[in-house]
């Protein structure tokens, strides 16, 4: 479910923070991380619109 995948990109983005591992991984982690955020939104947004 995107909610548990969310919460894993999470967990290694904030993992990678805290090992101070390069700025270009923790960015691309960033992303993906906002990437699954906007498909979590999106899919609130046309669930209700259905409703």
């Amino acid at each position: 479910m995107l909610n548990e995948e969310i919460c894993k990109v999470r967990d290694k983005l904030n993992k990678s923070i805290e090992k101070n591992l390069d700025y270009a991984i923790i960015y691309r982690i960033s992303v993906e991380l906002d990437i699954l955020i906007a498909k979590y939104y999106n899919e609130k947004i046309i669930n209700a619109k259905k409703a």
